[in-house]
């Protein structure tokens, strides 16, 4: 289902089997935010999938409005059982 306005899409979709975390901070320390996903993700047998799949960041937070420490960011992995 797709709606559509001069502004705005809403599209509906199935995400599938993701892990997400919160990353709070600037965008440049995500990187060790996904380390920690990556360790959850193997700790409880699950590998990444990416066929066909994407990450996702969903931002919470406008940087023209927000410090750096204070961004908010979801980050969402497909993941399937390994």
């Amino acid at each position: 289902m797709i709606r559509q306005s001069e502004f705005v899409t809403l599209e509906v979709f199935s995400e599938g089997l993701c892990v997400q975390c919160m990353h709070m901070g600037p965008f440049d320390d995500e990187p060790a935010t996904l380390e920690m996903m990556d360790a959850f993700i193997r700790e409880n047998g699950f590998v990444h999938d990416f066929a066909g799949r994407r990450h996702h960041e969903i931002y919470l937070s406008d940087p023209r409005k927000t410090v750096a420490g204070k961004m908010k960011t979801i980050l969402r992995v497909p993941v399937k059982t390994a």
